[in-house]
């Protein structure tokens, strides 16, 4: 039943919307049906439940890998699942405007958006998962604040990070081992950098910022980084 899962497992383009995917079923296996829609977010875990439980330990919040850790109480359960889905329809619904001067951004991250969107790049050009990350993230900078709904998504997430850590506002994008997280971060630095020096006023951008890695291996990997570097991604 699932050879042609096995035969043809990818469906989509890297550098396009994944308009389709294959079902699985409730076990994670497929089951040879494609469906003609994105898959949505879920958190998926391979640890294995428990044949016995006692009582107490099923009252317990059940918690994926730490997900909602810090924000999930007695009262309520935090699930990210939905958040991440619903700001998905929402970039996704901006994303198909048409016209430009629609999109509620500066004209300067207009054209940035621009390039990275639609530029015909001679070698290495980026991946739809990194475009929509940092159109996440240019999504609840600069066109969350002026609707209902996007002050409701960012209230949201305000309360979140009031709950784990009062001090620190924190918003993440995930993505995939090797779907090139250093170009979605010289992306995000280009678009705060060149909003600020147009706008030194604004509080929404900044020319400051903190990179912290996880050993001297990846700090010297992130060079890259820097404007002055040889191999600067900014020159691409």
């Amino acid at each position: 039943m699932t050879e042609q899962f096995f035969e043809k497992p990818i469906l989509n383009s890297p550098y396009a919307y994944p308009a389709h995917h294959w079902e699985l079923d409730a076990d994670g296996q497929p089951t040879n049906r494609i469906l003609e829609f994105r898959r949505t977010a879920r958190f998926v875990t391979p640890v294995p439940k428990p044949k016995k439980r006692r009582q107490s330990q099923d009252q317990q919040l059940a918690l994926v890998l730490g997900e909602g850790a810090g924000v999930s109480t007695a009262e309520q359960l935090y699930d990210p699942t939905g958040n991440i889905n619903a700001i998905r329809a929402h970039v996704d619904r901006w994303r198909q405007i048409p016209d430009p001067s629609q999109w509620g951004v500066t004209p300067e991250t207009q054209r940035l958006l621009q390039h990275w969107r639609s530029h015909p790049f001679q070698g290495v050009r980026p991946f739809f998962c990194q475009v929509e990350a940092v159109e996440t993230a240019i999504w609840l900078a600069e066109v969350a604040p002026n609707s209902a709904q996007g002050k409701a998504t960012l209230e949201l997430l305000q309360r979140a990070s009031e709950q784990a850590n009062p001090a620190l506002e924190r918003i993440a994008l995930k993505l995939a081992t090797g779907a090139g997280k250093t170009t979605v971060m010289a992306m995000l630095i280009a678009w705060q950098t060149i909003n600020a020096v147009r706008r030194p006023q604004s509080r929404r951008f900044t020319r400051g910022f903190l990179i912290v890695t996880p050993g001297i291996t990846i700090k010297d990997r992130l060079r890259v980084l820097q404007p002055s570097d040889p191999d600067s991604y900014y020159k691409s």
